[in-house]
């Protein structure tokens, strides 16, 4: 299959990039490598093309720009999107070009899809901040953690959609024209509300990618700003279950076409970012990891974010299977043994 991948050379891009070489596929990176650190994981990806079973193309290209994207999917049959502005600090600082990357370029995206003589299939990395805040569920605070008082699965796909901050509506923005592009024009999308992603080749920084960032702080001597109280709880998937899924979405389109699922590892799946986080960092450190303060709640945080991911295990069957202990093991290592790159 021809498979075509927007923002290719990221964290998730890269892996997905992996697993589809090693099975055979021809793959097109599509990504204009302004995230530091993408031409690292490009540069990964084509040494392993080298002696892979399928074929690498890349294509130095931005999703604003609405022709080269057209050029890109022009033979595709498979779109994943996953080019994106990923951090709200950012969206809340330069609106416009959150915008016009997430919303805009979600649209090119659709718009070449539509115009393409192979009516691709396009998988679409939406994300949990399409629910915002969620302050009016009931919350209980315990020693050590947030939990929700009436939702033992976590927060279902019905839940009322809520774009808090720049980065929600830019999006939601996305999140729902590619659901509409099914409804309207009959293109066979897939919508995936991503909670916390984690693993190898995740260059995480302050204000996203929290567990790598914290993992790389740790071996690198960087300081460790918590805002809040440190007790949000997050659901937390390792890289290889999402694409994993993202295998399974392709293979099985027809049955999924149309659909919004959520993504994450579910209510088995669960830690608070600092305080249970920091025994687990400190066990992989050999040594007390702290914090080197605390600073105020961020606006939109969700004091807890755990995704009921039972319509998407009903209808792929699909279920994360990487502890966070194992998960949190193998990306320590990882970053262990590229400390270079973080010099």
């Amino acid at each position: 299959m021809r498979i075509l991948i927007t923002g290719g050379a990221g964290f998730i891009g890269c892996n997905l990039a992996h697993r589809l070489l090693m099975r055979g596929h021809r793959v097109t990176v599509f990504d204009n490598l302004s995230r530091p650190c993408t031409p690292h994981n490009l540069d990964w990806l084509e040494r392993f093309a080298d002696d892979a079973p399928g074929a690498l193309d890349f294509i130095r290209g931005d999703v604003r720009d609405a022709r080269a994207v057209m050029l890109a999917a022009a033979d595709a049959e498979a779109i994943v999107h996953l080019a994106s502005q990923v951090a709200v600090t950012t969206s809340v600082l330069d609106p416009r070009t959150d915008f016009e990357i997430n919303a805009l370029g979600t649209f090119n995206v659709l718009e070449a899809a539509r115009r393409a003589p192979a009516r691709p299939a396009v998988l679409y990395a939406s994300t949990n901040k399409v629910y915002g805040g969620m302050s009016d569920l009931p919350i209980v605070e315990e020693e050590t953690r947030y939990r929700y008082r009436d939702l033992p699965y976590g927060v279902p796909e019905t839940y009322p959609l809520d774009f808090y901050s720049p980065y929600g509506c830019s999006k939601g923005a996305g999140d729902q024209y590619v659901r509409d592009y099914h409804r309207i024009y009959g293109l066979p999308t897939v919508v995936f509300r991503q909670s916390a992603i984690y693993g190898p080749r995740q260059f995480g920084v302050e204000d996203q990618g929290w567990a790598a960032h914290f993992v790389i702080a740790a071996q690198t001597g960087r300081p460790i700003v918590i805002y809040g109280d440190g007790k949000q709880v997050r659901d937390m998937l390792y890289i290889d279950d999402l694409v994993d899924l993202y295998e399974l979405a392709l293979a099985r389109i027809d049955t999924v076409a149309g659909q919004i699922y959520n993504v994450g590892g579910g209510p088995e799946h669960t830690l608070s970012i600092w305080a249970e986080f920091q025994p687990l960092l400190s066990r992989l450190a050999g040594h007390p990891v702290e914090a080197a303060r605390f600073g105020e709640w961020r606006p939109g945080d969700q004091r807890v974010c755990v995704l009921d991911i039972r319509k998407v295990e009903r209808d792929l069957g699909w279920r994360p299977r990487v502890g966070l202990e194992e998960g949190m093991q193998r990306l320590w290592k990882w970053v262990a043994e590229h400390r270079e790159l973080f010099r």
